[in-house]
């Protein structure tokens, strides 16, 4: 059983060292602009062993030869359309519903079982990298891998520019054990390849929601308070987290069937290597929904952090205004020009006006400044 004991090592390649901001291989371009056909690869698996051919094979050339032959075919497609898919879902017998979700895309992540054939939709997210978040900043994006798993043959269909398979096919075609367990095997290590990749997001998306908490919480500049940052950063971000919410928490259900549930179409020796995906899938899961009440947390603190120092600023209007209402009223009062009015024709009447008024403001100041209005 050494094939068991090396599937994590397959599945779960030393690349995975550094899990956070890692894009480079999320782009592939396996299909060039204009390329009439939307088959990315296909090829047959006999033994373990990719069959060598002496050109690109149609699908229809391969599932002759694993008709003849025996082994399983692997077709993967990005973006076909309707006419493209028709004639290889016709030749594999794909269900009419799952043959229109795959083409129409911009599915739920789910499983569902057919007569001959499995089903299931996944997923994928790709960090988007930024130097700074902003309100307009897009975090994370997301795409779609679906997958028949039928008795001798794998599709997938791919859409979206980033979720490429082609690393992962050739690290299952370097083990040949792996490869002799059939379509099961194939659909084990992209749900793992797939949940691998939630986990780096996750290790991303925390670092901005670290960094987002570090400014709305930082001491501000003026008397000790903080101003704030702006609230359309934080709901651009929870709005992000929410997407990939949508991701993950649907999926959970799919992988805990394929790890408990008994299916003919998947191995008994892979099928308990789907619970190792369900576990890390639930920690995601957890991990999003705690990211998801920590923006709650962080959007009304900054919300009161924003009243207070609205407050703060309307205290200390409210105390210039009071010290300047001294002076308005004594200017007031004598403005009115009339004849008789206190010490109007003393000698010393202006001076000691002035230094009362003077003195009033001092005192209103300094209350007001013992008391933190200023």
């Amino acid at each position: 059983m050494s094939m068991i004991r090396d599937l994590r090592a397959v599945v779960r390649p030393s690349s995975r060292v550094s899990l956070r901001k890692d894009t480079s291989t999320s782009y592939d371009a396996t299909r060039a602009p204009g390329t009439p056909s939307a088959v990315v690869d296909c090829a047959v698996y006999r033994d373990g062993a990719r069959v060598q051919s002496p050109g690109p094979l149609s699908p229809q050339e391969a599932m002759r030869l694993v008709r003849r032959d025996g082994g399983f075919v692997w077709i993967g497609l990005h973006e076909p359309t309707e006419g493209e898919f028709a004639g290889i879902a016709s030749e594999f017998g794909l269900h009419p519903l799952a043959v229109e979700d795959a083409v129409q895309a911009h599915q739920r992540p789910k499983l569902e079982r057919y007569d001959d054939s499995l089903f299931t939709v996944f997923k994928t997210i790709h960090y988007v990298e930024h130097d700074r978040l902003t309100a307009n900043s897009e975090v994370v994006e997301t795409g779609e891998v679906m997958c028949f798993t039928g008795r001798d043959f794998f599709i997938t269909v791919r859409h979206g520019g980033q979720g490429s398979l082609r690393a992962l096919r050739h690290r299952l075609q370097d083990d040949p054990e792996l490869l002799a367990k059939g379509p099961s095997a194939v659909l084990h290590a992209i749900a793992d390849h797939v949940v691998d990749g939630y986990i780096a997001v996750a290790d991303a998306v925390q670092d901005d929601i670290d960094e987002v908490e570090t400014e709305v919480f930082s001491p501000g500049r003026r008397g000790g308070v903080s101003r704030g940052v702006d609230s359309a950063r934080i709901y651009q971000l929870k709005r992000e987290v929410l997407e990939f919410k949508r991701a993950v928490a649907p999926l959970l259900r799919p992988m805990q069937l394929l790890s408990e549930r008994p299916m003919r179409l998947i191995d008994p020796d892979i099928q308990k290597y789907f619970r190792d995906v369900a576990d890390h899938l639930a920690r995601v899961q957890e991990q999003v929904l705690g990211f998801d009440e920590l923006l709650n947390s962080i959007l009304q603190a900054n919300l009161a952090q924003a009243s207070v120092a609205q407050n703060e600023d309307m205290r200390k209007i409210t105390a210039w205004a009071a010290i300047i209402a001294v002076p308005t009223m004594v200017c007031g009062v004598y403005g009115m020009n009339f004849q008789y009015m206190p010490e109007l024709h003393w000698k010393y009447g202006y001076p000691v006006i002035m230094g009362i008024t003077a003195a009033l403001c001092l005192g209103i100041h300094r209350t007001l400044k013992r008391n933190g209005w200023l």
